[in-house]
This record gives C-alpha cells, structure tokens and sequence, in this order.
C-alpha cells in the first residue's frame, strides 16, 4: 500500500520521464508535492525504492527508473503522455478521483517515549484509513519502538486516532507530558495520579499527578504494511 504522497510522487516522476526522459530534479519534486523540505523528498524515494516501485541508476545524476506503478494507475489514465508541461494537478486530480481527500487522514508524523511534541504538529504525508473511519476526524501516527508490542503495536505501525482530550481508564492514547513529550501509551487513572503503561514488560509504568499529562487523542485503529 502506497500512501498519497509515495504515490503523487511515483505518478510525477513517471510522467516527467514521459514527457523529457529525464527524471524530475529534486527540487521539481519538492516544489510538485509542495513540501517544505528536500528530506521529505528523500523519505519519499526511499520507501518507494523499498516497495519495489523506483530504483536509483548508479552513477548517473538525477537517475530514476519507474519499475512499476500502482495497479489502479497503470490499467488507468497514465498509459497516455499528458500534453504539455506536467502540472502537480494532474496527479492530485487523477487520485483524488480514486481517494477523495476527505477519506485520508493526515499523518504528523513519528510518536514514541521521548519524542518532542514538535514532531508531531507538522502533516508530513496523508494516508487511506481502514473503511468506516472518516479522514476529517482522525489524525495518523508512525509508531517508533517496541513499548507497545504486547497491544498488538510494533515499530512502524500507522496507529489512527481520534483527537480530544478525554480518555478513560484502560484506553490507548496519545498523552502529551509536560507540554513536551509526546507519547502512546495505555491510560490508567490511579486515586489522584495518571499512570500511563506499555506493553512490554521491559518499560515501566510511569506515574504522574494530573496536572502533567494531557491527552491528545484515543487510538481508533492501526495500519501495518508488509514490504
């Protein structure tokens, strides 16, 4: 499974090839996808080299091969060179007539014990939703770690969510400690105090008066890929 923005940007480098035979620059690419940052370029390539869909030809600058594009694509339109210079709308409008943008969740990013919140305040991708959750309502997380593999959690999971601030005894949440660290944990209210508890015996639970934690969202599903 391609998230949207792996696939906006296998889509783009397929039809710049089309159109040029050459690959996009990586600032072409950047600016297509309208991402803030090179990295994100970089991410992008690499998991789509890891699925099997591109491939770097060595030696040779700005080398991309397209080994293969997602089946709804190649049986659909980008059989056909499009006319003219290619327009990042010409990606976005040909999957959003599979995925509509309100059924994908944004994902902001990794979440893991120690992880400063800044690192999940920023969309970096979006991604389809298990059926029955609503894009607009959720949010999306990578999972960093093994804290919670016992709860069926492993490292690089997408866990959805539904944002709020309420929680009760025995759900898996995001909780936010201190105004600083974010993380996912199951929450146990225990007299006066919070604990929040892995799963996995290697982490303790860890205790903390109420006024320190605040909760970000309750854990509605996951998604796990398979390379």
């Amino acid at each position: 499974m391609l998230t949207v923005k792996q696939r906006e940007l296998l889509l783009f480098i397929h039809h710049r090839i089309q159109e040029t035979g050459v690959s996009p620059s990586f600032d072409e690419m950047k600016e297509a996808l309208d991402l803030a940052s090179k990295s994100g370029i970089h991410r992008l390539i690499t998991a789509l080299e890891e699925r099997g869909f591109l491939r770097r030809l060595a030696n040779r600058a700005r080398a991309l091969e397209v080994i293969k594009l997602p089946d709804s694509a190649a049986s659909g339109g980008t059989q056909s060179r499009p006319k003219g210079p290619f327009k990042p709308s010409i990606v976005s409008n040909e999957f959003e007539a599979e995925v509509p943008a309100n059924d994908t969740v944004p994902l902001l990013g990794r979440i893991a014990a120690g992880v400063p919140i800044e690192a999940i305040q920023h969309e970096v991708d979006r991604v389809v939703p298990p059926q029955g959750i609503e894009g607009r309502d959720h949010f999306a997380l990578e999972v960093k770690g093994d804290s919670m593999i016992e709860a069926g959690i492993l490292d690089g999971d997408i866990v959805i969510c539904n944002p709020g601030e309420t929680a009760v005894s025995g759900d898996i949440v995001v909780a936010l400690i201190d105004e600083e660290e974010a993380t996912l944990k199951r929450f146990r209210k225990k007299g006066g105090s919070i604990a929040l508890e892995a799963a996995n015996p290697k982490y303790e639970t860890r205790i903390f008066g109420p006024d320190r934690v605040r909760v970000q969202g309750k854990l509605v599903a996951l998604i796990r890929k398979y390379n």
